[in-house]
C-alpha cells in the first residue's frame, strides 16, 4: 500500500521516484496522481509504483505541479491528506506560506534539479513556518537517492533556482554550442559530441573531487599564451561573466514573479 504521493509526474517527478527507488524504498510504497494516462501507465510499468485516486492515509506527500496549477491541486486534493502528513514542494517561486495559507499541513520548500534522475542532482530545502528539523532530516533522507542535499533559508531559494535549479541547462547549452563549432571545425557531430560530453564529465568530477577552486584548475590549464588561453581571452573579451550575471539574474527575478503569479 502506498503510503508516499507524488502529485505531477513530468521529468522531475519522475526523478524523485528514480531517487526514492535508488534509495530502497519499495515501489509499491509510492504512489503518483498524474492527470495524463499514459504517463502514468508509462511510470507504473517502469518503476511499479502505484496510480492513486485519492491522498487518503498517506503520510508524506510530494508536490511537483507547475506553479500556475498549485492552487487548484490543493483544492483538488488537500481536503484528502491526513492533517498530520508532510507536504514536500517542489514548485519554483511559490513559497511555503502561500501553501500553508491553502492547507493547514507542514510544508517543506525544495528546489532540486533534473540531474536527480541519474542519482547526481543537487537540491536546497528549506523548511516551512511549521515543518520542524525533524522533517528536514525525513526530506533529506528521502532525496539522499537523487544526489546532494543542503539546507538554505528560504529567502535564498530564488538564488537557488537560478543557480542550480535551471543550471543543468546552462551547461547543455555550452555543449550545444561547443559541438556545432567542432562541426564546423571539421569533426562529425558523432565525435564533436564526445568530446565536448565527456570534456564536461570530467570537469565536473575535477571540481567536485580535486578539492581546487574553478579557478585555480582553469589556470592550470591555462598556458600563457597557449590554445586555451586564446579561446579564454575572446570569452572574457566578450562580456561572458556579465552574460551569466543577467542571465541568472534574470531566472531569480523570474521565480520571484512566479510567487506573486
Amino acid at each position: 500500500m502506498a503510503t508516499l504521493a507524488i502529485i505531477g509526474a513530468g521529468a522531475m517527478g519522475e526523478a524523485i521516484i528514480a531517487g526514492l527507488v535508488k534509495a530502497g524504498h519499495s515501489p509499491a510504497s509510492i504512489g503518483i496522481i498524474e492527470k495524463r494516462a499514459e504517463r502514468a501507465l508509462e511510470l507504473e510499468q517502469r518503476y511499479g509504483v502505484v496510480k492513486l485516486a485519492d491522498l487518503a492515509g498517506l503520510s508524506t506527500c510530494f508536490l511537483v505541479v507547475k506553479p500556475n496549477d498549485l492552487a487548484n491541486t490543493l483544492a483538488t486534493y488537500g481536503a484528502q491528506l491526513p492533517t498530520d502528513a508532510l507536504v514536500i514542494s517542489i514548485i519554483a517561486g511559490k513559497t511555503t506560506a502561500f501553501i500553508e495559507s491553502l492547507i493547514p499541513h507542514r510544508v517543506v520548500r525544495v528546489m532540486p534539479n533534473t540531474p536527480a534522475l541519474v542519482g547526481s542532482g543537487m537540491a536546497a530545502i528549506s523548511a516551512g513556518a511549521r515543518a520542524t528539523d525533524e522533517d528536514l532530516a525525513a526530506v533529506e533522507q528521502l532525496l539522499a537517492g537523487t544526489g546532494a542535499v543542503i539546507r538554505v533559508d528560504e529567502s535564498l531559494q530564488d538564488a537557488v533556482t537560478a543557480v542550480s535549479g535551471s543550471g543543468p541547462a546552462y551547461f547543455f547549452l555550452i555543449v550545444e554550442a561547443m559541438v556545432e563549432t567542432g562541426v564546423k571545425l571539421g569533426l562529425t557531430a558523432e565525435v564533436a559530441t564526445q568530446l565536448a560530453v565527456q570534456t564536461l564529465v570530467g570537469a565536473g568530477k575535477m571540481l567536485a573531487e580535486s578539492g581546487l577552486s574553478a579557478e585555480q584548475l582553469r589556470a592550470n590549464v591555462t598556458s600563457p599564451n597557449g590554445t586555451t588561453a586564446a579561446a579564454i581571452k575572446v570569452m572574457q573579451d566578450s562580456g561572458l561573466a556579465e552574460i551569466f550575471n543577467k542571465a541568472l539574474t534574470a531566472a531569480r527575478d523570474r521565480s520571484r514573479e512566479l510567487a506573486s503569479g
